[in-house]
Parts: structure tokens; C-alpha cells; sequence
């Protein structure tokens, strides 16, 4: 009879800040990672979700059990820097992973987490990890993998409680190019892969927090010449390409902490009247600027199945969403008005500005995989656009 899995030793552990000690099987990368852990319960797109700049010095748990099966290739990455492999630090699966079976598949997921530096273990009972979760929130820990089976667990321990957490962290220099480029990439097709944008009929300038690329294949399928700038760019070097339209890109880190050099900029942008489109921490970072508050949340919020209202057109939409901080809505001023919020918790995941050309969602409207209610938010975008050039002509 062959060994079972309580009596081999463990090759890796989630250690918790509390001192919590997790056994399981390693795979991935060799090593230690620091992070705080979440739970994210999509059914697919584990490499997408992987690769999300958003989920910088994160420890993903993924509560779906079977993770891998469709391996892993080099087009399903949202990070516009693979070299720098800014995403997700550490994973957690339930169940070992299995060899791939996908006509698309490259290569294993258990060689694509090597060649990322993402130290992951399987075979733990995630759902209690995520019922512990939803208790106490959201903890920082440290995972690591070592084949031989040998750790310091007392300096694990040390480590992962010393760790000051997310709170105050800037990590969207970390997350970008330094460099000014253009995006040409359009979206994904069925057998074709990703083809060329549309011709370009608008120039959009996307401020890169930690931006996806698939948002920037679906403004460059709506026929847009998207220049891609860092997060420190200023409000000069914005303007100077002459945009139609500025957007704000999700991210990894706490917005108030990213805010002191972004909010300045962004509050400057909004006045000129250009129309102006954020995701995520660009959401954050756009009330921040119209003088709103963030707060860390429980939790947070990590799927692609969460219920929100549009209460603009008063539909009710299922999003995909990967955040740990929220805008406290109450603390938005007379001049923003509230267009989104979550049915699970009643959070905000929506704005617009009264009386000039600017909102943004909490939501990630480009989920890819994932549900595409949300995608009619960048025509609204470019319909904004539209009637700026004609307001402007006239």
C-alpha cells in the first residue's frame, strides 16, 4: 500500500502570522515568499490571476480544487513586464496538480510557477483555510517550499509576524516600466490568438499602475492608440501627448500610500475636461482625488462571480474582482455621485464626477476569462470621447 500523504514529510508550509503552521506538498518555485494570503474563487484563468500585477506580495488561495489541468502557455499573462514576474509571490491548492490537457497548453503549471519564482504548495484543505479567512480577515504569512523537507520554523514564524502588511505599502513602482510605449494589441479570437488593434481613430494615455493587458486590448479593439505611461509620469508629460482620453489602470498596493505622488496628477487631469476612465486602484486613486477616503477591507474581494448594481442603467451584473482596499463611500463629496455597488457587502465599486467627463469602477470590466457584462463600460468610455470632440468643435 502506498504512503499516505499524513505520513510523508512535508515539503512545504504556510506559516501565519499568528504562528499558524500549514503542511503540504510543495511545488513551484524553491524557496520563502512574504505575503498576505486571500482566497480568490474563480473556476478558470488561475495563470491570468497569477500574473494580475494587482496581486503583488499576495499569497493566492485558490478554493477552486482542481487547479492546473489546462497547464500553462505564454499568451494567458496579464503582467505587461513578464521579465519582472510582478504578480502573485506564493500559491495554495487543494489537490496535487495533474498533467496538463489542453490544445493550448505549453508546458505544466508546476514548470511555469518555477520559471515565475512563485513558491506554491497543494494538498491542504482549502476550505477551511478560507473559512479562516473570512473570520479573521486577510493574514500575513510566509509560504515556503523546500524539498528536503528541512525549515526554521520558529524564523518562519518570525518573519511572518514581523511583516507590517500591505497597509501603507507603495508597490505600483514596482509593478510598471519605467518607459513610455505604445500598445497595439488587440483582443483575443477564437484559433487566431491576439491580433492587431483596430485602425486608430482615438489616443488614449494609460497611466500604469500595475495595468492587465487585456484592458489595453479591449481599448486598442475599440480603435485606439493606447501610450502606455509609468505611474510617476506628471501632468505635463500626460497632456503633451494630446489625449482623448486618459485612463487609470489597476494595481497592486494601498492607494493612499500610491496617492502621494498620484493623486496630485490625477486631481490636475480631471479638471481639464478630458475624458477620464479608471479600474481598480485607478478607481481608488480617482476618489482619493476627488476627495474621498480608502479603507483595507475584511477580506477583500477575489472571483469572477460578484454580483454588482449599475445604477445608472440599473442592471444588475456579474464581475470579476480582485481588491483588498475600498472607497469608503460616504466620505465622497457632494460633486461625485456613487454608479456601482457590490450586492454581496453593499461596498462602493463605482463613481462618476457631476459635472466632468470622469468614472471609474472598483470591478475589473476586461475579465478575460470571465464574465463580459461589464464590457459595454468601454464603449461608455469612448462615447464620452465622442461627445467631447463634438462639444469641443462646436
Amino acid at each position: 500500500m502506498s504512503e499516505s500523504w499524513t505520513q510523508r514529510k512535508p515539503t512545504a508550509l504556510l506559516v501565519l502570522a499568528d504562528g499558524t503552521v500549514i503542511e503540504g506538498d510543495g511545488i513551484g518555485a524553491v524557496g520563502e515568499a512574504l505575503g498576505e494570503v486571500c482566497f480568490n474563487t474563480s473556476l478558470t484563468g488561475y495563470q491570468e490571476i497569477l500574473t494580475d500585477p494587482s496581486y503583488a506580495r499576495q499569497i493566492v488561495t485558490f478554493t477552486f480544487p482542481h487547479i492546473g489541468n489546462v497547464g500553462a502557455n505564454d499568451e494567458d499573462i496579464e503582467d505587461l513586464v513578464p521579465a519582472n514576474s510582478i504578480g502573485a509571490v506564493g500559491a495554495i491548492f487543494r489537490a496535487e496538480v495533474s498533467a496538463p490537457s489542453n490544445y493550448r497548453s505549453a508546458g505544466g503549471l508546476d514548470a511555469w510557477l518555477k520559471a515565475r519564482g512563485v513558491v506554491a504548495l497543494s494538498g491542504i484543505d482549502t476550505r477551511a483555510l478560507t473559512v479562516l479567512i473570512r473570520e479573521k480577515g486577510m493574514p500575513n504569512a510566509v509560504i515556503a517550499h523546500a524539498p528536503d523537507g528541512v525549515f526554521d520554523v520558529e524564523a518562519l514564524k518570525a518573519k511572518a509576524r514581523g511583516w507590517s502588511g500591505l497597509e501603507g505599502m507603495d508597490l505600483a513602482k514596482d509593478a510598471v516600466s519605467s518607459r513610455t510605449e505604445v500598445w497595439t494589441e488587440g483582443p483575443w479570437a477564437w484559433n487566431e490568438g491576439y491580433a492587431a488593434g483596430a485602425a486608430p481613430r482615438y489616443r488614449i494615455v494609460a497611466i500604469d499602475y500595475g495595468s492587465k493587458r487585456n484592458i489595453l486590448r479591449l481599448m486598442s479593439g475599440q480603435g485606439a492608440e493606447v501610450v502606455v505611461v509609468p505611474a510617476t509620469a506628471g501632468a505635463d508629460e500626460i497632456l503633451k501627448h494630446s489625449p482623448d482620453g486618459i485612463f487609470l489602470s489597476n494595481g497592486p498596493g494601498d492607494p493612499a500610500a500610491t496617492g502621494q505622488y498620484a493623486v496630485p496628477v490625477i486631481r490636475e487631469l480631471s479638471k481639464t475636461g478630458i475624458p477620464m476612465f479608471g479600474i481598480c486602484l485607478g478607481h481608488q486613486l480617482l476618489a482619493l482625488a476627488l476627495g474621498g477616503k480608502t479603507e483595507k477591507m475584511h477580506q477583500g474581494h477575489h472571483g469572477a462571480n460578484h454580483p454588482v448594481k449599475d445604477f445608472t442603467t440599473g442592471k444588475v451584473e456579474i464581475v470579476s474582482m480582485n481588491h483588498g482596499f475600498a472607497v469608503d463611500a460616504a466620505s465622497l463629496p457632494e460633486t461625485v455621485e456613487q454608479t456601482h455597488v457590490s450586492l454581496f457587502d453593499g461596498t462602493n465599486c463605482g463613481l462618476r464626477l457631476k459635472n466632468q467627463p470622469v468614472f471609474s469602477v472598483q470591478h475589473h470590466p476586461e475579465a478575460s476569462p470571465g464574465p463580459q457584462d461589464s464590457h459595454y463600460l468601454f464603449e461608455r468610455f469612448f462615447r464620452m470621447i465622442d461627445d467631447h470632440r463634438t462639444q469641443t468643435a462646436a
